[in-house]
């Protein structure tokens, strides 16, 4: 029996393979805004991230810039003739489309996909209602929202869907069971989703009297029902009934979360990510069903972007730019640790009035205290320079800070903490300790550049549209990616 051939040139890297492109629509044609590559592709291609069969394989997943039109175009200098006992090479077009990944529009010729756009124009606008007006250094910013409930809310959702699991880890669509090996949708609860889209706007080459827009990146929103303190049971022989069902969700007070969480990589690193979701948090800061404002899964450069965004807010509150660390304390050798924080009691009205959960307002609390430390041992990310000495009124106040963020990392490590001894605890906690401290001063420096950077002013210069009572959202992942 012949040995099978050598197939490793036949492997293409499907990161590499996929190339995604904004190009926007005009009388003259398709003018390129910008092409990137995605981040991940296991989703679709599987764990390896390879494609089989082809070489010189090239991916065009190109977007109208405006409507998010797609298209896919597969192209290749070779495709392999398997012998005997060898897979068929990879069918990209079948993935896609089983898969569910993108809507069948984005199959059509690519004669169909030019002679549309130019159809177009500029004459579109985007779906649901303007949100917010924003000036940016490089042209104006408008933000608009509205429910997955509503058709052409449905439709962009379904044009973008993709770009969820191509720039965030484990994300997966709405509707969909993470993990699951089945496409299928359930979108029963699409009125509890809000969608917000970021577009930078820009005078139409065409028509100068009109705007065009270019889709920079989006967010969705879900809304659980908020289960506060249980009512007061009425006296004895009084009647009470539960109230009947078929309520409007709207009207009920709920938790809000914020689930997915994508800007376009040609927009990133100018501020895009906080414009979004300063704009999201405030708008739901103001919703009056709103109890607390939630974030799924948040990665690393999320959470960078929502601590500076939520340190920001907070120094905004008088009350919480008034809490400080007591420096007449004094610690116990042993027993119940005393209040640590000058304007403690007030702590949770604070967190309750500022809607924020409270592990993140824990850790951003923890992270203006620490800022506050006495720069003798304030941890910082300086490695050159020479600090001053640091006084015993210095050191009793680091201790201080030191014990408060102690307390919650013992009360959110507890389980797997009480499996080890006290002398192994002690010097985890302590491991634990070092590693947010070095975290907390790396993000108040990045805190201090948006500041010289004139990014503190969580307002900036905007135009509310729109009213303050929309249902919202649930399921899926957070990157800015």
């Amino acid at each position: 029996m012949a040995a099978l051939p050598d197939l490793t040139d036949w492997l293409v890297d499907s990161n590499d393979a996929l190339s995604v492109s904004l190009v926007s629509p005009s009388k003259s044609g398709l003018r390129l805004v910008d092409t990137f590559h995605p981040k991940f592709t296991y989703p679709i291609f599987g764990d390896e991230e390879k494609i089989f069969g082809y070489r010189d394989l090239k991916i065009s997943l190109r977007y109208r810039a405006n409507d998010m039109r797609p298209h896919v175009d597969v192209a290749y200098s070779k495709k392999l003739a398997p012998p005997a006992g060898v897979d068929e090479p990879t069918d990209i077009n079948a993935i896609l489309q089983e898969g569910n990944h993108l809507p069948k529009v984005a199959f059509v010729k690519s004669s169909d996909f030019e002679s549309s756009a130019q159809q177009l124009g500029d004459n579109w606008t985007p779906p649901g209602s303007l949100h917010e007006t924003l000036d940016g250094p490089d042209g104006q910013y408008e933000i608009w929202k509205g429910s997955l409930a509503d058709p052409s809310i449905l439709q962009l959702n379904s044009r973008i869907q993709i770009l969820v699991p191509l720039f965030i880890e484990g994300g997966s669509y709405i509707g969909q069971v993470p993990d699951s090996d089945s496409s299928e949708q359930n979108l029963s609860d699409a009125d509890r989703w809000t969608l917000f889209f970021l577009y930078r706007t820009q005078r139409s080459l065409d028509e100068p009297d009109k705007k065009s827009y270019v889709f920079v990146g989006f967010s969705t929103i879900y809304r659980f029902f908020y289960f506060g303190q249980a009512p007061t049971p009425p006296p004895e022989g009084d009647g009470w009934e539960l109230p009947e069902g078929n309520l409007d969700l709207s009207t009920l007070p709920c938790r809000t979360r914020l689930s997915q969480f994508v800007i376009l990589p040609p927009f990133q690193g100018k501020g895009n990510g906080a414009k979004l979701y300063k704009s999201i948090f405030h708008y739901y800061h103001r919703h009056k069903q709103t109890h607390e404002f939630t974030v799924e899964n948040p990665n690393e450069a999320f959470d960078d972007l929502r601590d500076i965004c939520d340190l920001a807010y907070l120094k905004s509150i008088p009350e919480f730019k008034d809490l400080k660390l007591d420096a007449s304390v004094t610690i116990p050798k042993k027993g119940v640790v005393p209040k640590l924080i000058v304007g403690e009691e007030k702590l949770e009205e604070i967190r309750q009035r500022a809607k924020i959960a409270p592990r993140q307002f824990s850790r951003v609390l923890e992270m203006y205290l620490m800022s506050q430390l006495p720069p003798s041992v304030r941890p910082t990310m300086v490695l050159d320079g020479t600090l001053p000495a640091p006084t015993k009124e210095d050191k009793h106040l680091e201790r201080l800070w030191q014990l408060i963020a102690k307390q919650r990392l013992y009360k959110h490590n507890k389980e797997l903490l009480s499996q080890v001894g006290p002398s192994e605890r002690i010097d985890k906690l302590h491991e634990t300790l070092t590693g947010v401290e070095l975290e907390y001063a790396r993000l108040l420096a990045a805190y201090e550049r948006t500041l010289k950077h004139g990014q503190e002013n969580a307002d900036g210069k905007r135009k509310l549209n729109g009213d303050e009572s929309e249902s919202a959202s649930k399921k899926a992942r957070v990157r800015e990616a």
